[in-house]
């Protein structure tokens, strides 16, 4: 689990072949202490694990299935990318909750400086918009951001100078693809009240929440 909240950026040093995936060698710009092996990085927003580890470079691998639905399938020697090591219980929640599991991507659109921020779009695919609010969060490329405003097909956020300058965001440019996490409670709360169990034996049984439940309990 992670909060979005990005430590420092890395450099992509190597990218070699692992049976169908591939494994990243990655040079952090950042002091790793206390990290060991199996514990999970968020690279550009994906959760991936610590499979060797010499002073600020490790190894990890990337599976197929992160290859197909993250922008790591472009990832090429020399990249520079976002880094965030797993949260602890002991410190603060400054971001979001960011599970590290990517949902899709997006494209920049635009880049709008307004006064001290940048504004950036990005065009999105409605199956990743229909979790996004105005004023709600995302994860993109890891790197916990606040809605501006959206709709079925793009989505706005506003950048201050320091996620500028500490993270890739800043150099990015329109036309450039990221990795996108939706909120996750989101996802739940539409799972809840659709009836999607996700088990056999739940499939013919009725959910218990819904829009009576949460109006008989007061959560609407």
């Amino acid at each position: 689990m992670f909060t979005g909240i990005i430590e420092g950026s890395g450099t992509i040093s190597a990218i070699r072949p692992s049976g169908q995936g591939r494994r990243l060698s990655v040079a952090a710009g950042f002091a790793l202490g206390g990290t060991k092996i199996g514990d999970s990085i968020a690279v550009n927003g994906a959760c991936l694990t610590v499979v060797t580890l010499s002073g600020t470079r490790f190894d990890a691998d990337v599976s197929p299935e992160t290859i197909d639905r993250t922008t790591l399938k472009h990832a090429k020697t020399g990249d520079r990318v976002n880094l965030e090591r797993a949260l602890t219980l002991s410190g603060r929640l400054d971001g979001h909750l960011v599970s590290g599991h990517i949902d899709g991507t997006a494209t920049i659109t635009h880049k709008t400086k307004k006064g001290n921020a940048i504004l950036i779009g990005f065009a999105v695919s409605p199956e990743l918009a229909r979790y996004m609010i105005p004023k709600g969060s995302v994860a993109v490329d890891g790197i916990s951001l606040t809605i501006n405003a959206c709709n079925e097909f793009e989505f706005e956020v506003g950048v201050i100078p320091h996620t500028a300058e500490m993270t890739t965001i800043g150099i990015k440019s329109v036309g450039d693809a990221v990795n996108i996490e939706n909120d996750m409670i989101g996802k739940y709360v539409e799972k809840f009240l659709a009836g999607r169990t996700g088990g056999a034996a739940g499939k013919n049984e009725k959910n218990p929440v819904n829009m009576d439940f949460l109006l008989k309990t007061g959560f609407i």
